[in-house]
């Protein structure tokens, strides 16, 4: 299967994550399910903008009174001659035609009357509504909830939000081999995928679980993807299994060696396979499975810049769904590592992705680029999808997480 082919299906499988009210405390990274719409007038009064007196009418003003952010508002309408001292965002009373702001007022008589000052009429009075309407609609829905929506949604009004609830994702990472930490012991290696996960998923927009992890073989692997069943090594699985997991992540165990078991136990448990094995370089024995109760499976490979150019190609746009987009398409520049350029990054069969930086002219190939090292992709800011037979034209690149 090519990439392309294998990126439309991911996208399609992308399941419609169900709608939840949440706090907003919850509800940062996930989209509104709903647009949201002001449950209060912003300013919900007339209010002053600056620091300084409400003035009725002409000058010079008598000064009758103080009015402070959250305190009482005055109690009388303000009659022509009068003015009340107050301080920005207090409710400017009924009858003030403007705000003179401190410097620019002239007080004598212990502040009793103002004997100079010049103001425009409706100057300094934020008007109740004037930023948002009563139930005016702000944001539509599938927009995504930053701390700026956030802000906006408390300041509105809102304690929850209706949101499209971000699919959880649950790693899991396989091999007698692959060690967690310190220094690896001969014929063991770092685990190098399980640490890029959980930014990679966050910024796709999932919610990552604990990671799990299982030695070599099939029952251990059978047992992750049955729900209610333990590990071999006593990680509850069953717990995590209860959870609402929609992904499941294997890395490791995608390809056709011996102690690569994740097609039989696919098999095994009735799954449906969608993608087994993509036209790509680095990465191509990657897969994804529907198991029987809904939940997705994401194959990667085991050598870590595989794995991630993997997960670009089918994890990412099937946690994205509907949001996901394709990339900007950019010129690859001359490089003196690519003599020829484009043409010698090319296969006659398979997409390759490429580490790029971004340039004013395009992009650059930084190099470093064997599937078993990330040291191209740090250096990178994007991937760039480089087809079969590719003879220099622009070229899509995806981003890399950052």
């Amino acid at each position: 299967m090519n990439w392309s082919q294998a990126r439309a299906i991911a996208l399609g499988a992308a399941p419609a994550w169900p709608v939840a009210e949440v706090p907003l405390s919850m509800a940062y990274g996930c989209r509104l399910a709903r647009p949201l719409r002001a449950l209060v007038a912003v300013p919900g009064v007339d209010v002053s903008a600056m620091d300084g007196y409400a003035v009725a009418g002409e000058g010079p003003w008598r000064v009758v009174g103080r009015v402070l952010a959250g305190g009482q508002a005055h109690a009388e309408v303000l009659k022509p001659g009068c003015a009340v001292e107050i301080a920005t965002g207090a409710p400017v009373p009924e009858g003030a035609t403007a705000v003179l702001p401190y410097e620019k007022a002239t007080v004598e008589d212990g502040g009793t009357r103002l004997l100079r000052g010049v103001v425009e009429e409706g100057r300094h009075i934020r008007r109740r509504g004037e930023d948002v309407g009563l139930d005016e609609e702000v944001l539509v829905a599938g927009t995504t909830v930053t701390p700026a929506v956030l802000g906006l949604a408390a300041a509105l009004g809102h304690d929850a939000l209706a949101v499209h609830r971000r699919p959880e994702v649950t790693v899991v990472v396989t091999g007698d081999e692959v060690v967690e930490a310190g220094l690896p012991e001969p014929g063991r290696v770092r685990d190098a995928i399980g640490p890029f996960l959980p930014g990679l998923v966050a910024w796709a927009g999932g919610v990552l679980g604990p990671a799990v992890r299982l030695p070599d073989g099939a029952a251990p692997l059978c047992a992750a993807l049955h729900e209610g069943h333990p590990t071999s090594e006593g990680n509850d699985l069953g717990k995590a299994a209860a959870r609402p997991v929609e992904i499941v992540v294997v890395c490791g165990a995608s390809s056709k060696g011996p102690a690569d078991h994740l097609r039989g136990v696919l098999a095994e448990v009735g799954a449906e396979v969608l993608v087994d094995g993509v036209a790509v370089r680095p990465g191509h024995p990657q897969l994804l499975a529907r198991l029987p109760d809904g939940r997705l499976v994401v194959g990667l490979p085991g050598n870590p810049f595989a794995a991630l150019a993997a997960a670009l190609t089918l994890l990412v746009p099937l946690i994205k769904g509907e949001r996901y987009e394709p990339g900007e398409r950019v010129t690859l520049a001359e490089t003196a590592g690519h003599p020829g350029h484009s043409r010698g990054l090319a296969h006659h069969r398979d997409t390759r992705l490429v580490p790029v930086r971004r340039s004013g002219t395009g992009a650059v190939p930084v190099g470093h680029d064997r599937p078993g090292s990330l040291w191209g992709a740090a250096l990178a800011d994007a991937l760039a999808v480089i087809p079969p037979g590719w003879n220099g034209e622009p070229v899509e690149l995806l981003d890399l997480p950052v």
